[in-house]
């Protein structure tokens, strides 16, 4: 027992040798500024306080106010920022007795009925300092007070004391010159020359007010300044805290203000005075309350769920050091990741990569209940390295693992997983900004949620008016994308089609429609419509553009359109492009060469009743590529519409033509998105098999149809056309037969042979389509000639021509053919 006594005394004795220590280095050291506090913690060191603070008279002598203090916040021993010097407080009493005040729990009760001193299960001692006329007060929350040698600590550290009391501010000429001395009743403020320089001002100019520093830093990190600055949201003691300054050229200032905040007594205000120094240089990173407030700014602007996880991810990964990092939205009892970091399936575990929907992963809660649990809990959990997880989870963060449920409400919006590969440990604060991160996080996804989806809703129906699939082309490749602006959530008028016409021509329409509203998005689609009406009827391109405007000026709509039309001959590599009010096509060459096509325009459709469009020619090597693009790719507020068409070449240009839907994909990268973005790309590579076509004119005389004939046969012996002669010549009869008889006006017949099939097409002046009769008498004179057509074609029909039609019949032909000269005398 003795040997157990000794041992404990010489614990004791050993303590109180080292507060010494710890205090005399402390004293070493004049110049810190935060020397009373570090003073003050040896308290709580060493004496096992709570709290400690210092009390000093103020400078009239009526008040004991609050100098500093360590520990726990001092309101839950409802301990205040000043003391009458003359009242019956323990702090009041050890301060005009100059001997220790301690009290109890009982007797802290009696005081709390008499003398309005707090009560509750804690001792208070009060230690008078002797040679200032302050006090330290000190609280202990053990049930048995403060032991005889805690006692001996605190007057080791009450003798360490030293500070002055409140004086009067000091003339801007006596401070530091990085000091600042603040009255909270006016504003005014006090300076140091050095503290004017890190604001960029003139001592000569300055006028002295609080508001003209606070106007010059970064509005983001103001409220916390705010914060700081007004009296009616502090209590006495020490304020820090890191704000930006702006500058006139480069990246805010860094900035770190230290100061606190002393009471004025009476007739006098509180008054903050302390110190601001430049921290740009030994800043590492940004503190845990600039990540808050710089995500909050994030989330403000995100308007998507991929721009919400974005978001997270700046905010987060980086600073934390973290290897990965995943944000998932809830649906059911399934993940859809929105954002990972890094992307690779590589970097994910298992599950996940089994799990892959084309980019992110799409992976089941049930697999892993730990997650499911911490989800249904509502709350962040954490786990260390060498936590027992499931394989999902455990792969994530080997060296530790952070979980955020995202809350929104009275749900949860989804997960944020966080990742470290070496062992991590967790402090205070970062689960402080963990969970600070992610009641954030989960409010704006819930918005960008319900903005997708209406978003999505308009571009459904936005796309249900373009077209579903773009056709198969000759000798070239068509690729089109359209993105809806991320602005709103109104239909837009942007839109685009690819019209394949007879004779391997295709036409190329791109358009946008004033404005964006439900009429836009109608408007848009009646000219799709009436473009390709009038371009499959066979009309040149200038009068499909030209009627296209003439219907938009009798619809007597207010909104008008503009588009761009092109007819590509895809069989000879030229092309005639059309105007009306809309941007030129951009051409990339075989060598990379791009330029903007010099091509006419005319007004807007619906603007001039009787407009002009001229065509332009362009000339398409093997190899181009065409660009079409609406405004909202090129344009943006305060940029110019031609240097944007200029960056356009540029990038078209460094793109490799192989694969038209990764350049359209690099086109669309940076795209704006204030505006809808419509685009359409063209490669022309040249038809490898040109078609063989011959054309006759068929003139009304009695022979007629025998010279219609007799130019077929030539034609076709010409091709080297052998065998099936007689079908393709009964053909010829017939469609030439029907034309002459039921129809008035001029007769075209055009003949085209291409991969062993033959067309026979006769264009006369009459719509009026032949019609397939039911039923044919011995008896009747005619009707058999479609029947015949329809049994020795593969196929037939007919196209409705400027103004008349064009019936036609396909016929294949045997595989081998004659390509010898035609026999003497045929």
């Amino acid at each position: 027992m003795a040997n157990v006594v000794s041992q404990g005394a010489q614990e004791r004795g050993t303590r109180t040798l080292r507060a010494e220590g710890a205090l005399k280095a402390i004293a070493v050291d004049h110049e810190s500024p935060d020397r009373l506090r570090r003073i003050l913690e040896q308290a709580l060191v060493f004496a096992g306080a709570a709290f400690a603070a210092v009390y000093a008279p103020s400078e009239d002598g009526e008040l004991l106010c609050l100098m500093e203090s360590a520990g726990v916040p001092r309101t839950l021993y409802g301990l205040r920022d000043s003391y009458p010097r003359a009242g019956r407080s323990p702090v009041a009493e050890a301060h005009r007795g100059g001997r220790p005040v301690s009290l109890g729990p009982a007797e802290l009760a009696e005081h709390a009925q008499a003398r309005r001193v707090p009560s509750g299960g804690f001792f208070l001692t009060v230690l008078p300092v002797q040679e200032d006329g302050g006090c330290l007060l000190a609280v202990s929350e053990r049930p048995e007070g403060f032991a005889a040698d805690d006692l001996r600590c605190l007057e080791l550290v009450s003798g360490a004391v030293a500070f002055t009391a409140p004086a009067a501010p000091a003339e801007a000429g006596d401070l530091p010159p990085s000091a600042f001395s603040l009255a909270m009743d006016t504003g005014r403020v006090r300076v140091g020359d050095d503290l004017l320089d890190l604001f960029g001002l003139d001592p000569v100019e300055f006028d002295g007010r609080i508001e003209t520093l606070l106007s010059l830093t970064v509005p983001e990190d103001l409220p916390s300044l705010m914060s700081v600055v007004e009296a009616d949201h502090m209590s006495i003691g020490d304020r820090e805290l890191e704000f930006r300054v702006l500058q006139p050229a480069g990246p805010p200032k860094w900035l770190r203000l230290r100061g606190r905040l002393l009471a004025g007594g009476e007739g006098r205000p509180a008054r903050l005075v302390g110190t601001v120094v430049d921290v740009s240089t030994l800043r590492s990173d940004v503190t845990d309350v600039a990540r808050v407030q710089r995500l909050a700014a994030a989330l403000a602007t995100a308007v998507t769920v991929r721009d919400v996880g974005k978001a997270v991810v700046a905010a987060l990964r980086r600073p934390l050091r973290a290897d990965r990092i995943a944000l998932a939205e809830l649906e059911s009892d399934r993940l859809v990741v929105t954002v990972l970091d890094p992307p690779e399936p590589e970097a994910w575990p298992e599950l996940w990569r089994s799990e892959w929907r084309t980019e992110w992963p799409d992976a089941p809660v049930r697999a892993m209940p730990t997650l499911a649990a911490a989800l249904r809990e509502g709350r962040a959990r954490i786990w260390p390295a060498g936590s027992p997880l499931e394989r999902a989870l455990a792969e994530v963060g080997p060296g530790g693992l952070a979980v955020l449920p995202l809350p929104a409400g009275n749900r949860m919006a989804g997960v944020c997983l966080i990742g470290w590969d070496a062992p991590h440990d967790f402090g205070t604060d970062e689960r402080a900004l963990l969970t600070a991160c992610a009641g954030l996080a989960g409010q704006a996804l819930v918005r960008a949620r319900a903005f997708d989806a209406e978003h999505e809703l308009v571009g459904m129906l936005q796309r249900q008016l373009l077209p579903r699939s773009l056709p198969r082309l000759p000798g070239a490749e068509a690729v089109a994308r359209y993105l809806p602006s991320t602005a709103g959530l109104e239909l837009g008028g942007d839109w685009y089609d690819v019209i394949p016409l007879p004779d391997n021509h295709v036409a190329l329409v791109i358009g946008d429609v004033q404005g964006h509203s439900a009429g836009a998005a109608t408007l848009m689609g009646q000219m799709r419509t009436a473009l390709r009406a009038y371009a499959v009827e066979g009309h040149p391109p200038d009068v499909v553009v030209a009627h296209a405007n003439r219907l938009l000026m009798d619809m007597e709509s207010d909104l008008f359109a503009t588009c761009c039309y092109v007819d590509v001959d895809l069989e000879e590599g030229a092309a005639w492009c059309v105007r009306a009010g809309h941007l030129p096509p951009v051409l990339r060459y075989p060598d990379g060469r791009t330029e903007i096509a010099e091509a006419e325009g005319g007004p807007p459709l619906g603007v001039v009743t009787r407009a002009d469009f001229p065509m332009s020619p362009l000339r398409l090597p093997p190899g181009t590529v065409i660009a079409l693009v609406t405004d909202g790719l090129v344009e943006t507020p305060g940029s110019d519409i031609d240097d944007g068409m200029d960056h356009l070449a540029e990038r078209l240009a460094d793109a490799a033509p192989a694969d038209l839907g990764l350049v359209a994909d690099a086109l669309l990268g940076d795209a704006p998105r204030s505006d809808d973005v419509a685009l359409l790309l063209l490669r022309y590579d040249g038809m490898e098999l040109r078609p063989l076509r011959e054309g006759w004119t068929v003139w009304r005389v009695p022979q007629a149809v025998g010279h219609a004939r007799r130019f077929a046969r030539r034609t076709l012996r010409s091709w080297g056309v052998t065998v099936d002669q007689d079908a393709a010549l009964l053909v010829v009869s017939e469609l030439v037969t029907n034309a002459l008889v039921h129809t008035d006006g001029q007769v075209r017949m055009d003949l085209t042979l291409v991969n062993n099939r033959l067309r026979i097409a006769v264009a006369d002046a009459s719509p009026r389509s032949p019609v397939r009769p039911t039923s044919i008498g011995w008896e009747a004179t005619g009707g058999r000639g479609i029947l015949l057509v329809e049994a020795l074609a593969a196929t037939w029909g007919t196209l409705p021509v400027s103004g008349g039609k064009q019936v036609w019949a396909e016929l294949t032909l045997a595989a081998e053919r004659s390509t010898g000269p035609a026999p003497p005398g045929a």
